[in-house]
């Protein structure tokens, strides 16, 4: 399909439920469009199934087979990352450096080695054909939170901005150890490429931050020399796409470089505030950062529910469906458990252990990252092994952002109440 059609009718989905959901259900719209999304697809389906062979099947299977990782990993991922990031509150940012750090790093590392472990060993009681390897490399497909679906939901339902500031920011960062961790688990599984993961790291992530902080102070220099907020736009449009690219290229992490763009941004040009409020007094660049990251994750979201178009139902979803969520919660738990008793007793928002464990674990929503990481599987895997890949992850998506997105809320709610209460006591 052409992107020109294929666009009307995404743009047909975000509008269609938007209005059907402000008028009718009143969910969190990101949410509404997930959900809907998937009701439509389901419903696709049904109607494929029904009229096999004709143009409408054929109509249907196009419409699932749009390529969803190049879209997001060749395309908006970088846009969206520098969206996200340059709202990242500085000083809360510093204040919550080492828990950031810590889940962002450790709990990640931590949760895709035990998540890994226990689905091989739910593989092997029911001799499912995965090895230790290809297990750890699911974990670090969906173990990763995801800034996108953070920033896009958790940020709209009344959350504190300190609590807010750190799921966000490990949720802009986490996605660096993710990919590293996935690429350093990747080349054991195909005998290629370096294994020394600490190396591995140490090259994502300071590739990664130079070539952010350099190409960034550049561009940024021609910002402060234009009296054009236009330019501005085209300035950070120019520097996270340009870092992107050359990252990418020279295998440092573009996820990073692009967190690191939107930071550097938005630090800078607090630095220069007085300035940019008499060129920008309309506020264009700020307002066109909002738009394009509202108008980018609403696109993403229908394509995540349209994609239940394109997948093949592996012979052991029904046991690996309810283990790869009760093994995600668990293996997620243990990681932040382990995380947050290094941090001491500075734990953020004035929780104790298991209050922070609960929240952490609850509001870590999975989004488009996991399911391209997933995808990119396809060319080393064995095709039922892949459709594993493909189940598990699309499962954990819809679980943590339509049960977890919906009640993260009232957990929350619940757990201030029971800290109100702990700390009169």
């Amino acid at each position: 399909m052409n992107i020109l059609p294929f666009l009307i009718i995404i743009l047909a989905f975000i509008v269609c439920i938007g209005i059907v959901n402000e008028k009718i259900f009143h969910m969190q719209s990101d949410i509404a469009l997930i959900f809907f999304s998937l009701i439509i697809s389901l419903g696709l389906l049904i109607l494929r199934n029904l009229f096999p062979g004709g143009s409408l099947s054929q109509f249907i299977d196009n419409l699932g087979e749009f390529g969803f990782e190049e879209y997001l990993m060749d395309g908006v991922l970088c846009f969206m990352l520098f969206a996200g990031a340059s709202k990242v509150n500085m000083r809360k940012f510093r204040q919550n450096l080492r828990p950031i750090c810590l889940l962002a790093l450790l709990t990640t590392v931590l949760s895709s080695f035990i998540y890994g472990a226990v689905f091989f060993g739910i593989a092997t009681i029911f001799n499912i054909p995965m090895d230790i390897w290809t297990c750890i490399l699911l974990g670090c497909v969906v173990s990763p939170t995801d800034p996108i679906a953070a920033t896009g939901i958790l940020n709209k339902i009344g959350l504190s901005k300190n609590v807010c500031s750190v799921i966000e920011n490990e949720s802009l960062f986490n996605d660096g150890t993710g990919v590293t961790l996935f690429i350093f688990v990747r080349s054991i599984i195909v005998h290629s490429g370096d294994s020394n993961f600490a190396k591995l790291m140490f090259q994502e992530i300071v590739g990664a931050i130079a070539v952010a902080l350099i190409v960034s102070w550049i561009l940024f220099k021609l910002m402060e020399i234009t009296r054009d907020p236009i330019k501005y736009i085209l300035i950070s449009l120019l520097d996270v796409s340009a870092v992107y690219m050359i990252c990418e290229h020279l295998g440092f992490s573009g996820v990073i470089a692009s967190v690191v763009c939107g930071m550097y941004f938005s630090y800078a040009m607090g630095r220069i505030e007085r300035r940019v409020k008499v060129i920008d007094s309309k506020e264009w660049y700020e307002d066109f950062w909002e738009i394009l990251e509202s108008i980018l994750n609403a696109v993403l979201f229908v394509m995540i529910g349209l994609l239940v178009l394109d997948i093949e139902v592996s012979q052991y979803v029904a046991i690996i469906v309810p283990a790869a969520i009760i093994i995600l919660i668990c293996s997620r738990a243990v990681g932040v458990f382990i995380s947050s008793i290094l941090t001491g007793k500075n734990i953020p928002g004035n929780y104790n252990l298991m209050e922070f464990v609960t929240l952490m674990t609850w509001s870590a929503l999975k989004g488009g990252l996991s399911l391209a990481l997933a995808f990119g599987t396809a060319e080393y895997l064995p095709a039922d092994i892949y459709n594993i890949f493909i189940n598990v992850t699309y499962v954990t998506i819809f679980f943590t952002v339509l049960v977890q997105g919906l009640t993260v809320k009232k957990v929350y709610f619940s757990l201030e109440k029971h800290k109100a209460k702990r700390m009169k006591a």
